[in-house]
């Protein structure tokens, strides 16, 4: 007979149930932690482990002097770091997945040639992805990448590994470039992204590099509705 889960994930598992099924919408106040202490008969400092995972996972956040909330959870990515978007839907505790709508080789035309650092028609790998969180398009990815440093890149199995993986395995990010921007998109990329052609995205042009090599380019578009990107600064006190 399988033992009964901790109590702090018995609390955690009650907490998720009422966001889940909407009782809880966000920016709704949870009960504090002596309540919940009562109500599960356990000691607080059992309550309050419950929610610190919580907070961690993305699911609360505290607001001190005022409580714990629930948040928006709308995806949401560094703007600093470079993660891999399925490990970022995975850590929320959703599922994951992505449709190749292209995969080819090509030469490069004036635009890709001058983010990428290449000759104009020089040979470059190109894919368009889309991402998905539990079926709903999250990030339409347009990648080119330079094939002298990834030669492989086409080879790729998708499914079972994301682009920014295969990159960060062949040739480890050192620096990177960003670029975001408000657009709205044509009515392909629309279809693609499940939205119409009204809604806001947000658009980030990225350029990662190894070293002193320019391994990759890409245009990452999200829905606003569904993503945000995240910044934060760590500055030491003097």
């Amino acid at each position: 007979m399988a033992s009964a889960p901790p109590l702090y994930q018995q609390i955690q598992q009650h907490l998720l149930e009422k966001i889940q099924s909407g009782d809880w919408p966000a920016h709704h106040q949870i009960p504090p932690e002596e309540q919940l202490a009562r109500d599960f008969g356990v000691s607080r400092m059992t309550a309050n482990k419950a929610i610190r995972d919580l907070v961690q996972k993305g699911y609360l956040t505290r607001q001190p002097g005022l409580g714990t909330f629930v948040t928006d959870r709308k995806a949401e990515s560094s703007l600093v770091e470079v993660y891999n978007i399925a490990e970022e839907v995975r850590s929320r505790g959703h599922r994951y997945g992505n449709e190749v709508l292209t995969r080819e080789a090509i030469e490069a035309d004036d635009e890709v040639a001058l983010r990428l650092g290449v000759r104009l028609g020089s040979r470059v790998f190109h894919t368009l992805l889309v991402h998905r969180e539990d079926d709903t398009p999250i990030q339409l990815e347009n990648r080119y990448v330079n094939p002298r440093w990834v030669p492989d890149y086409l080879e790729t199995d998708f499914s079972r590994h994301t682009p920014n993986e295969v990159l960060v395995k062949a040739c480890p990010i050192t620096d990177v470039e960003h670029i975001v921007e408000a657009v709205l998109v044509d009515a392909r990329t629309a279809e693609w992204l499940a939205i119409d052609t009204v809604t806001p995205c947000l658009s980030m042009v990225r350029r990662t590099w190894s070293g002193e090599q320019l391994i990759s380019y890409a245009r990452l578009l999200h829905p606003g509705n569904r993503y945000k990107l995240r910044s934060s600064v760590h500055r030491q006190s003097s």
